[in-house]
């Protein structure tokens, strides 16, 4: 019998109790009926961050980012490549910290991008800087 993970809907964040061995066969949400994996990221509020990520049973990439910053820009579209690839296996979230500066506070993000992998609403790695599409794929990787 398979392993049963919790994942978070993108959309209404409601957990879903998904097989394991089932997670690249496009599931879906329970209540909602969206694609839980969308190959793309979420952009995150305060309110919907602990519900999406603290149960969580794929390892949670958050970018913590802001408007105004250039490597923030250049690596926005890294980002997304990266879940589109790398999605079941990680999902990916951002936190734009102009918005979210009590979010960003509690992780003490210090400069941006600051990548953060969460596991079960735990900080496993942290990353500060833009990588490009391969330097972030092999950090992801030994996190899986």
């Amino acid at each position: 019998m398979s392993q049963i993970k919790l994942i978070s809907c993108p959309s209404c964040q409601t957990q879903n109790r998904v097989p394991a061995d089932k997670l690249a066969a496009k599931p879906i949400c329970g209540r909602c009926r969206v694609l839980l994996f969308q190959g793309t990221s979420v952009e995150l509020t305060m309110v919907q961050f602990d519900k999406f990520v603290k149960r969580s049973d794929v390892p949670v990439v958050v970018d913590f980012w802001a408007s105004w910053c250039g490597p923030c820009k250049m690596m926005a579209p890294v980002f997304e490549q990266a879940a589109r690839q790398l999605e079941p296996r990680f999902r990916f979230v951002k936190v734009n910290t102009e918005i979210e500066q009590a979010l960003a506070a509690r992780y003490s993000i210090r400069s941006i991008p600051t990548l953060i992998i969460l596991k079960g609403g735990v900080e496993i790695a942290r990353q500060a800087g833009a990588l490009d599409l391969t330097s972030m794929s092999h950090w992801l990787e030994r996190y899986q």
